[in-house]
């Protein structure tokens, strides 16, 4: 169901001149200021109905993607809290939920040596980082990373991880983190599976599986079915979709029922510290059995993660915001979005948080929930704060395999099985850079987001050094590029019309449909100046024709000797005939037709 108010829609009334720049500042900068005077008592209804639904999700799910991380199980539930707070104020979409998430919980366990305080550092420092690119306007970097290379990132990320907890899900002890050994221990341990640990997880999953599945087939409520109806369907849609909370639930009575009976076939999580740390800043030096380490030392030692970490934080999480805010009809400030996820993680690191962003699939949920506002994350944080308080005793009864099992159905949907196809479909060079990022992610996720990337540019600067030209014959030779035209590209035209008018017998004159030209730099005006050269040499003509008015005021500028440009083809063709009447415009101001004029002086 549709809410009936838009959650973005600036206050009503009219505001006065002296006044109104200060309030336009005051929501762009805290955009709740803009939809909260609007605030209804419906959206009120939705947007709690949302957060409960939010917090039974993430509450487990913090666990679990503390155990991806490489930390202990209270760090996942103190990176879920801040993020809801802070993007009550900031955020610009009313559906996005910040927290920890299974790709960010990979980058950590890879770049922080599953030390809390590396963690804890790591997401201060990434915060600073998306804050300073979001005051910068920055977000245009992110711009370079292409959608094969996300794809290949995202499919191997969710391999290493469901991978990653095939050891919890059958109860097998001392397997190492790095892929590749652990595929080797995994199957060379699996004599040592623990049957108890393998059945729950097993039936974790399959619970998991078919609760999805009801929640995907249950009708829309209508408001004419009688009320028993209504009232059932309540009942499924809370169940399924807090599944993740009713599995691990069920999981713990399990394991506490064998617990009373003095036996224990289940691995267990074990004790949770109870209620939030103090307030401190982060770690900018750690204490080893070896010494001190020092604030340089924990920087070089994170290395690379400093650049990926927050980068890919802020892809994901934008990528989310815009895939929902296209869905649901609405529009979100990118520059925003990185002042948000930068605030969280800066002020979630004063809490023991480590670096956090949007999560697609806690997103989903809040969507159809029927969430309006932003304001639906104040119930999700306050009740994850509350299962830090009063529920901690609790998690120690969880089942390793429960969650593993909720880790694994949560990355499935990550592996994208259609890409390939698609990529064949549509363009086949896109499944370089979308292989070149799967397969080196497996070894370094930086190698393979880097290579994937550079590949991805590699090919568009080819396709920028070397446009395609369209070339027409007929009464003249024509030679069309069909992009724009830059200082790489200007051999490609050279070549062009060597091979095509200067090299031939005799020497043909050539018109150049500048049509698709929208800018043109110092290069390429000198390339042309020395073909206008070759071409006066021959004997034959280089006719420019229809110049956009930046590209011609570039060529006014640049005084080039014997230049010739056209309003259109036939003129040109007219005038490489011979015809009377017909005359160039020729390199200087007073020959341009006077509509040019105008625009040039513009």
């Amino acid at each position: 169901m549709s809410p009936p108010m838009s959650p973005m829609k600036p206050p009503k009334g009219f505001a006065p001149m002296s006044c109104c720049w200060s309030t336009e500042t005051m929501q762009k900068w805290l955009p709740f200021l803009g939809w909260l005077p609007d605030y209804t008592w419906y959206a009120l209804k939705m947007d709690f109905i949302a957060g409960i639904s939010v917090g039974l999700t993430v509450i487990p799910q913090a666990l679990a993607y503390a155990e991806v991380a490489g930390l202990p199980p209270q760090y996942g539930l103190y990176s879920a809290f801040m993020g809801c707070f802070v993007y009550f104020f900031l955020g610009t979409s009313r559906d996005v939920t910040l927290g920890p998430t299974a790709i960010m919980s990979l980058l950590v366990s890879f770049y922080t040596f599953h030390e809390p305080a590396y963690a804890v550092l790591l997401a201060f420092l990434s915060g600073c980082i998306q804050l300073g690119m979001g005051f910068l306007r920055l977000g245009l970097l992110l711009d370079f990373i292409s959608c094969p290379v996300i794809k290949g990132f995202t499919s191997a990320a969710a391999i290493i991880i469901g991978f990653g907890q095939i050891k919890n899900l059958l109860g097998l002890q001392h397997i190492p983190r790095q892929f590749f050994l652990q595929v080797y221990y995994t199957f060379h341990n699996i004599g040592e599976t623990r049957v108890g640990d393998a059945v729950l997880g097993l039936v974790c999953m399959v619970l998991l599986l078919v609760l999805k599945l009801m929640r995907d087939h249950v009708p829309p409520v209508h408001p004419e079915m009688p009320t028993g109806v209504r009232l059932s369907h309540g009942l499924v849609w809370t169940a399924t979709t807090a599944r993740n909370a009713l599995v691990v639930s069920f999981a713990a009575l399990v394991a506490y029922s064998f617990q009373v009976t003095g036996y224990q076939p289940f691995v267990l999580t074990g004790k949770t510290p109870e209620g939030l740390p103090d307030a401190h800043i982060p770690p900018f030096s750690v204490t080893t059995a070896n010494g001190t380490v020092s604030f340089t030392e924990m920087v070089q030692g994170m290395g690379a993660g400093l650049v990926v970490v927050p980068l890919m934080g802020l892809l994901e999480s934008i990528a989310v915001a815009k895939s929902f805010a296209s869905q649901n009809n609405y529009r979100i400030n990118s520059n925003q979005e990185l002042l948000a996820i930068g605030l969280t993680n800066i002020l979630g690191s004063l809490f023991s948080s480590y670096p956090v962003t949007g999560s697609f699939g806690r997103t989903a949920v809040n969507a159809q929930s029927g969430v309006c506002t932003p304001a639906g994350g104040l119930m999700t944080g306050a009740l994850v704060l509350l299962s830090l308080d009063y529920l901690t005793s609790l998690f120690y009864y969880i089942p390793k395999s429960a969650l593993a099992a909720v880790i694994i159905m949560a990355v499935v949907p990550l592996f994208d099985t259609k890409i390939v196809r698609t990529l064949w479909r549509v363009k086949r060079l896109d499944l370089l850079p979308l292989c070149v990022t799967f397969l080196l992610c497996f070894w370094e996720v930086q190698y393979g987001i880097l290579a994937g990337t550079l590949v991805s540019v590699l090919i568009l600067l080819h396709s920028v050094a070397r446009p395609k030209i369209q070339v027409s014959e007929g009464p003249m030779l024509v030679l069309q590029p069909a992009s724009g035209l830059h200082f790489p590209a200007i051999e490609t035209l050279r070549e062009a019309l060597l091979s095509r008018a200067l090299e031939t017998s005799p020497p043909r004159s050539v018109a150049l449909d500048c049509t698709h030209i929208c800018s043109m730099d110092y290069t390429v005006v000198l390339g042309l100046g020395e073909l206008l050269e070759d071409f006066h040499k021959r004997g034959t003509t280089l006719a420019l024709v229809g110049l956009q008015v930046p590209v011609l005021r570039v060529l006014l500028s640049a005084d080039l000797k014997g230049v010739l440009y056209f309003c259109t083809l036939e003129e040109a063709e007219k005038y490489l005939k011979q015809e009377p009447g017909t005359q160039p415009y020729n390199g200087s101001e007073d020959s341009v037709p006077e509509h040019k004029i105008a625009l040039l002086k513009a």
